[in-house]
C-alpha cells in the first residue's frame, strides 16, 4: 500500500527544513552561514530569520497545495536577499532544486512500515517544485532589474549633482572675471 506523500513530508518537516537551510547556508562563507543558521530573531538576524521563515512558508504551501500566489511572497523574500548578493541567477535559485533531492531521500528513509511512497505523487510534487523554480527565476530577474535601476538612478543623480556644482563654479568664475581680479593683498607690518 502506498503511503501518502504529504503525511510523510509533514512528519519529516523538521529534518527537511534543516537540510534545506543547510543547503542555503552552504552557499555563504563560514561566518555568514553560521549567522544564518543561528539567528531566528527578525531583529538580531533579519536575513537568517527571513530565509528560515521563507523556507517554512514555501514548504507548508507546497504540502498544503496552496496556490502559487500564496507561496510567492515567501519565495520572493528569499530571492530578494539573494538578488542583492553576488550570486549568479543559477546560484541564487539552486536551493529550490535541492528540495527535490532532500524530499526524495527523506521519503525513502522513512520508518513508516505501511508502504512506499507513491511514485506518481512524488513526481507531481517535484513538478510543483520545478514550477516554483521557474517562478524564482522570474522573481530573481525582477529583483536584479530593480537593483540595477536603483544603481543607474543613483549614478544619474550623482552626475547631475556634479554638473550642477561645475556650472555654479563656472558661473562664479565668470562673475569674478567680469568684476576684475581682486588683487588686494594684505600689507604686512
Amino acid at each position: 500500500m502506498a503511503t501518502k506523500l504529504n503525511d510523510i513530508l509533514r512528519k519529516k518537516k523538521p529534518a527537511i527544513l534543516k537540510r534545506w537551510l543547510d543547503v542555503i547556508s552552504a552557499t555563504y562563507s563560514g561566518e555568514a552561514a553560521a549567522f544564518i543558521k543561528g539567528q531566528k530573531n527578525q531583529f538580531t538576524g533579519p536575513m537568517g530569520y527571513t530565509i528560515q521563515e521563507g523556507l517554512e512558508g514555501l514548504f507548508d504551501g507546497l504540502i498544503d497545495e496552496a496556490p502559487f500566489e500564496e507561496i510567492a511572497p515567501f519565495l520572493e523574500s528569499i530571492i530578494k536577499i539573494r538578488a542583492v548578493q553576488d550570486f549568479s541567477p543559477s546560484q541564487a535559485v539552486a536551493f529550490i532544486f535541492h528540495l527535490k533531492k532532500i524530499i526524495s531521500e527523506e521519503s525513502q528513509n522513512t520508518s513508516d512500515t505501511r508502504g512506499v511512497v507513491d511514485t506518481a505523487a512524488l513526481t507531481a510534487f517535484e513538478l510543483k517544485i520545478d514550477t516554483l523554480a521557474l517562478i524564482s527565476f522570474d522573481l530573481y530577474m525582477e529583483a536584479r532589474d530593480k537593483v540595477y535601476q536603483l544603481k543607474t538612478n543613483e549614478s544619474n543623480d550623482m552626475v547631475f549633482r556634479l554638473l550642477q556644482k561645475e556650472r555654479r563654479s563656472c558661473e562664479m568664475q565668470e562673475q569674478g572675471l567680469e568684476q576684475g581680479p581682486n588683487i588686494e593683498t594684505p600689507i604686512l607690518k
